[in-house]
């Protein structure tokens, strides 16, 4: 060894042989990237990462297409972390030993996304580009934390590599002796999920959400953000597309099962109607989850949707030759340019007509908002407004071309009008999705409004 200290310990660590069932994985051990071995901030720890190469070869195990591997190397990846609060020699996982193990929990915490095409949950320990299978077999990254010792000494680096040696064995174990029906199980339901995430726009569909699914997240401290949560515990009512919205029935092109639910067509104005706290916002979510692949008990498995959904919400920021167009055909004071290119510090609602307008002028598939994120006067006129404004509900009523290609889904407890201008109408109420008859609708809103004009008189 020519190094000293922690350099001393990455340099035994990759020089560790192995065995005939794993070995340390040079071919992507990048130093001080995906190999090192550092002091930990207040000196107590050593903090290590060492890529491993586990001889197990999946592709013959499981001879399917590739595409669904991240499944079997999450489900590996999981009954690993599992195991780390009770085997000792998998302690490094954990940081066990080290004055604060919980500084790396954060390894250890469940995950039920497989794979997904936005950089999430980079502290946790996933399948990914790190985390992967190929022919030669499972690759994966290993992070953790050891005492740091006092010295160095021979002895003291001796024990860390030896440490780190049997943390090899013990992952090894496990992710040679997953069954294979298990791995096959994971493996064809990531396939399912990204097949038929191909397979929609044939179908003239954006996004599905199958019969069952149970779209509602317990969030954590690591997993505290709607895609990487993982399912609500506790009561957990699934989803069941109602008859009078036209179930879709699609076969799974892995598994070859057949499965019911609610499509989201091209092109189609959905709205999600309820009181507060019914799941609106929850079944959007799952909606914009939908683009992610989910492991077996996640609950969205059967939420499927095309890549490239947006979304659109108020909020102040500045603009800089945005196209509003659509909806301002003036600008108001304090903002410069025109109504083709705006410049200077946007309201709520101008910044999401720019959100809304560059969704669809890029094709967007699928455009998602939510009334409790939105700026009401974009979506319907106010007696005060001026006629340079066109309200979205005044659009999707007189002129719906403007939408171009893209479907949009909303969630509305008071707009009312906005919601008269959908195609179709759920209504969730007590966590239960119904349908609500466009035309019955309609004329309630009028009746309504009627009545209010009346009580104004």
């Amino acid at each position: 060894m020519t190094g000293q200290g922690p350099d001393a310990c990455l340099e035994g660590i990759l020089a560790l042989s192995g065995d005939d069932r794993w070995k340390i994985d040079h071919s992507h051990a990048v130093i001080n990237v995906t190999a090192y071995v550092v002091r930990s901030f207040d000196g107590n720890a050593l903090i290590f990462a060492m890529p491993l190469h586990v001889l197990r070869p999946l592709l013959s195990e499981v001879p399917l297409d590739l595409r669904g591997s991240p499944g079997a190397v999450a489900c590996i990846i999981e009954q690993i972390k599992q195991r780390a609060q009770s085997d000792p020699a998998l302690g490094p996982l954990v940081g066990r030993g080290t004055r604060f193990p919980h500084q790396f929990a954060s390894i250890t915490e469940p995950y039920t996304v497989v794979g997904s095409s936005a950089a999430l949950a980079s502290d946790l320990w996933h399948a990914g580009d790190r985390n992967f299978a190929d022919a030669s077999g499972v690759h994966l990254l290993l992070n953790g934390a050891v005492p740091c010792p006092q010295q160095f000494t021979q002895a003291d680096v001796a024990s860390v590599i030896e440490t780190v040696a049997r943390l090899c064995d013990a992952v090894t174990a496990i992710a040679c002796f997953v069954p294979v029906r298990e791995l096959e199980t994971a493996w064809i339901s990531t396939l399912d999920q990204q097949l038929l995430r191909e397979m929609l726009p044939s179908l003239g569909l954006v996004s599905f959400i199958g019969d069952g699914a149970r779209l509602a997240r317990h969030y954590t401290r690591y997993r505290c953000y709607f895609r990487t949560a993982g399912p609500k515990t506790g009561v957990h009512i699934p989803f069941a597309c109602p008859l009078e919205l036209d179930p879709c029935e699609l076969e799974l092109p892995a598994s070859n099962r057949t499965i019911t639910g609610l499509g989201i067509r091209r092109r189609e104005v959905f709205a999600v109607a309820g009181s507060n706290a019914q799941g609106k916002t929850t079944f959007l979510e799952g909606i914009h989850a939908g683009m992610d692949d989910h492991a077996t008990g996640d609950g969205r498995e059967l939420a499927v949707t095309v890549p490239g959904l947006c979304t659109a919400e108020a909020m102040n920021c500045m603009l800089t030759g945005a196209d509003v167009s659509m909806f301002f055909s003036a600008l108001p004071p304090g903002i410069s340019g025109t109504a083709h290119a705006a410049s200077g510090m946007g309201s709520g609602s101008m910044n999401m007509a720019y959100q809304v307008q560059r969704a669809i002028g890029r094709d967007c598939p699928l455009l998602v908002i939510d009334e409790d994120r939105a700026a009401p006067n974009l979506l319907v006129r106010s007696c005060l407004q001026t006629h340079e404004i066109t309200p979205l509900s005044e659009i999707l009523g007189h002129d719906r071309g403007k939408m171009g290609e893209t479907a949009l889904i909303f969630a509305a407890c008071a707009m009312d009008v906005v919601v008269a201008q959908a195609d179709r109408i759920m209504l969730l109420d007590n966590h239960t999705a119904y349908a609500v008859d466009r035309e019955v609708f309609r004329k309630r809103v009028a009746e309504s409004l009627e009545k209010i004009a009346g009580d104004l008189r």
